[in-house]
């Protein structure tokens, strides 16, 4: 497929973090004028990363616990520590989009950690070494927030990349690209389950009152990144086309080997049965949650208070049982009934 792929090098960390390299790509080095010259909020990637492993200063976040005032984008709500309306227009608008570039998109809590692990383990050839000293959020940076973009901007070709995004918000530049998109959707209920247990966590999202509540919102799309019926409509759209793939959480649970050789044909690289068991093994649950560089422990707990719970939680499909009671559950498979009316795909949980 390209160049690193080929000989299974991941991408050189400080090469990713040198803005050398944007001087050398006339393309990228307009886009981070842009950037610099019109947000006003643009620090260095080396002063921020000084302040905190991810880039983030705490100090930021201070204070929001009690009251979250989410970032508004197109009708659809952000979290504010790391977006601001500037980095969302520029990914939607201005992000060039280059064809090679390797999309992880999902909805929030549908598999996004799981996922990052799995590419970049493909694209170091099942070498954990990259996995396991150089933070996820580096090496797949999310290029929608304010400093991920910075650090997708700098990043060697070819460039993995990820997302929440809906399809009516991806960058414009991607529909007349040959670039590609993983998109990995998850049991709603499942997602819903997770994604309360993670805004009573993260500071940067409101506290649920209760799990009632949050139902609610989630079914109503009131809840950051919006409706999960939406994005999951919208980005199936692309279903047949030959640079987008799309999994299940169920489907990596059951057969994460398979998944991981379908993965590798998608995106042309060739893995011996040795890369492929290095890949199955460091992506476990077990694995990924013993890493640092993905399991969010080196986050402050003004930023992901663990003392609350687990970042990675379960990495189990049905816990949704768990916590629905049977009168929940039927007012959720009536709306979702309605809302994926006419959806020809038939996933894992409709199966009865």
């Amino acid at each position: 497929m390209d160049r690193n792929l080929g000989n299974g090098r991941a991408p050189d960390a400080a090469a990713s973090s040198s803005l050398g390299l944007l001087n050398r790509s006339l393309g990228m080095a307009s886009q981070l004028c842009w950037w610099g010259s019109r947000t006003g909020e643009r620090e260095t990637w080396n002063s921020r990363r000084a302040q905190h492993p991810q880039g983030w200063s705490s100090q930021a976040l201070r204070g929001q616990a009690m009251a979250v005032e989410y970032v508004t984008y197109q009708g659809i709500k952000f979290p504010p520590a790391y977006n601001s309306e500037r980095s969302l227009h520029f990914a939607h608008k201005e992000f060039q989009v280059q064809d090679d570039d390797v999309f992880n998109v999902t909805y929030p809590k549908s598999g996004t950690v799981w996922m990052t692990e799995i590419l970049s383990l493909i694209r170091s050839g099942g070498d954990p070494a990259w996995n396991r000293t150089v933070l996820n959020s580096t090496r797949v940076p999310w290029f929608t927030t304010r400093l991920g973009l910075e650090s997708a901007l700098s990043y060697p070709r070819p460039r993995l990349l990820t997302c929440h995004l809906p399809i009516h918000l991806f960058p414009t530049s991607f529909f007349g690209s040959r670039a590609k998109v993983i998109y990995t959707l998850r049991n709603p209920k499942d997602v819903l389950v997770s994604y309360f247990y993670f805004s009573k966590m993260c500071s940067s999202y409101e506290d649920p009152e209760s799990f009632e509540q949050f139902l609610g919102d989630f079914l109503s799309g009131d809840v950051p990144h919006g409706s999960w019926f939406d994005h999951v409509r919208g980005w199936m759209e692309m279903k047949g086309k030959e640079n987008f793939f799309f999994i299940t959480y169920e489907e990596l649970q059951q057969d994460l080997r398979g998944s991981v050789r379908r993965l590798c044909q998608f995106l042309e690289q060739e893995l011996d049965d040795g890369a492929i068991n290095s890949v199955v093994e460091n992506a476990s649950f077990r694995a990924m949650k013993e890493n640092k560089m993905c399991n969010s422990t080196l986050l402050p707990r003004d930023i992901m208070d663990q003392d609350k719970g687990t970042f990675l939680r379960k990495g189990i499909c049905g816990d949704w049982k768990n916590h629905f009671t049977v009168a929940q559950s039927e007012a959720f498979d009536r709306i979702y009934q309605d809302r994926m009316r006419g959806l020809p795909e038939a996933f894992p949980w409709d199966a009865r």
